[in-house]
């Protein structure tokens, strides 16, 4: 990086847009992830549209902002009123809650807060020094290895988004017909249009990813209207919110830990940070020579998985920006917002458009940063958020929902698309499908059915050798194979978090 695009990477920074950007994103994150029920990943999605008119450094700038802000915010509720914001913070809710029992709510979140900002500026440093080199790779890539990057891509998340490794890969194969609809990509003919001159461009992404996560979302809170909702009492927040320096001086080992781990599961295409916050708790535990006091209110037990969730962060954003391949499901719709920006992952990235990716790079670091004055300076306030009635907020998300959709073309059948996508996706959550899957075939298929057919073209007659004579394209074969194995591994992860997790409820009883 010379001094020329580090003096662009700064003048993109310091405009009033990125700015605010970057401010809106961390306000919004936070208040999104603090409330029970809504995710990292809707909110990336709800506010995709929104960065279609904006630059693209301030627009990307404020996903990223928001990505990172969302998890931390999950961990409020987690702590307050034991309901996890997000799937990431169910980890931090086993020390946390115990120590608002005690009184010690304002010390637990003032803890998440550090931790979090720790972790993510880790991982952001991560993503800056290990991307570019990364990125390299993607020069080797020819039409064999875009098809085989597809099918790894559609794969892992199709097998790690889902309850089951079939319904994710069915929700993958759905989104590789849908995405299927339109012209073909070779011979010019339209395909799957039924006669509809608005199908013949295919299925407009946005309006698609907003149907399924955030309409969809709020169909499934409407449905749960009736239950009575937790409220964080005054009481919670009372006492210091910055732990003291002893505590500090115990936990900083487990928190650059715990943000290695972070990181390093976050490159894992499909973990996401409910793995990585996990295995940061249990890691943390296993180094700790106070084992017996995890699940008790044991400060360390909060700073471990508040570290790790953000350092998944940074992590997942580095197999996208260089191959393309989500770390997790709401970086999956970051390829769509990067995508819509005209941005594609490669090594371009980091030579044609080096300006913009170090710019939202950067502007990630200062985010991660930002996210722990905010959090330190308006935790008081943020704790409230939970109690928000889903009354008000449901017309809220529903009319971002309709603009969102209608902006991007100024067409309504984009928000009859939304809205057919919001039911189908309501009906995959209530049948244990996840809709991630669905939007990356949308994504993934026309390039891996580009690179199928002009492989079948290169290979001339023996397709299968043609591959196994290529070195990157049998890397990509035996990731893919892998990666089918790959729940198996997690579901054993999972039973033995159970079981550390039986014994920790155990001992506190005893």
């Amino acid at each position: 990086m010379n001094a020329e695009i580090l003096g662009q990477v700064a003048q993109n920074l310091l405009s009033f847009q990125t700015i605010l950007a970057l401010f809106l994103g961390v306000f919004g994150g936070i208040i999104i992830g603090a409330l029970p029920g809504l995710s990292a990943t809707m909110a990336v999605a709800l506010l995709v549209p929104v960065t279609f008119g904006m630059e693209p450094v301030a627009g990307l700038t404020m996903l990223t902002a928001i990505y990172t802000s969302a998890l931390y915010g999950g961990s409020i509720s987690a702590i307050l009123i034991h309901t996890p914001g997000t799937p990431a913070s169910a980890a931090s809710s086993l020390d946390g809650y115990q120590m608002t029992l005690k009184g010690q709510g304002a010390k637990a979140i003032g803890m998440a807060t550090i931790s979090s900002m720790i972790g993510g500026t880790i991982s952001a440093l991560a993503l800056l020094f290990l991307a570019p080199p990364l990125s390299k790779i993607s020069l080797a890539f020819s039409a064999p290895e875009y098809f085989l990057i597809a099918v790894f891509g559609l794969t892992i998340i199709g097998s790690l988004a889902a309850k089951s490794m079939v319904k994710g890969l069915a929700a993958g194969v759905i989104g590789l017909l849908i995405g299927a609809i339109g012209v073909d990509i070779l011979t010019g003919y339209p395909r799957f249009t039924f006669g509809s001159m608005s199908l013949e461009s295919g299925i407009a992404l946005v309006p698609a990813m907003i149907g399924l996560f955030s309409l969809s979302q709020v169909m499934i809170q409407a449905e749960n209207r009736g239950k009575k909702q937790k409220k964080i009492s005054s009481e919670a927040m009372t006492g210091k919110v910055l732990p003291n320096k002893k505590e500090l001086k115990t936990v900083w080992v487990t928190i650059l830990r715990s943000s290695g781990i972070g990181t390093f599961v976050g490159m894992l295409p499909g973990a996401g940070g409910d793995i990585g916050s996990w295995v940061g708790y249990n890691e943390a535990k296993r180094f700790s020579k106070n084992k017996e006091k995890f699940g008790t209110g044991y400060i360390e037990g909060v700073a471990a998985p508040e570290s790790a969730n953000n350092a998944v962060t940074g992590g997942a954003l580095i197999p996208l920006l260089t191959l393309g391949i989500p770390g997790s499901s709401t970086t999956a719709v970051l390829l769509g917002g990067l995508m819509i920006q005209g941005l594609v992952p490669g090594h371009e990235l980091f030579t044609t458009h080096a300006n913009i990716t170090y710019s939202v790079i950067f502007g990630f670091i200062i985010a991660s940063l930002l996210l722990g004055v905010i959090g330190l300076l308006g935790a008081r306030f943020f704790v409230k958020i939970s109690g928000v009635s889903e009354k008000l907020l449901a017309p809220i998300i529903i009319g971002l929902c309709v603009v969102g959709s209608y902006a991007i073309n100024n067409n309504i059948f984009d928000v009859w698309v939304m809205v057919v996508f919001g039911v189908i996706g309501y009906f995959m959550r209530k049948t244990g499908f996840h809709p991630a899957p669905v939007i990356l075939g949308m994504i993934l298929g026309p390039i891996a059915e580009n690179g199928l057919r002009q492989s079948m073209l290169m290979a001339k007659t023996d397709l299968l050798t043609y591959y196994f004579t290529r070195p990157i394209s049998v890397v990509l074969i035996a990731l893919t194979v892998i990666s089918l194995f790959s729940p198996l591994v997690m579901k054993w992860w999972e039973k033995r978090n159970a079981t550390n997790l039986k014994d920790t409820q155990e001992t506190k009883i005893s």
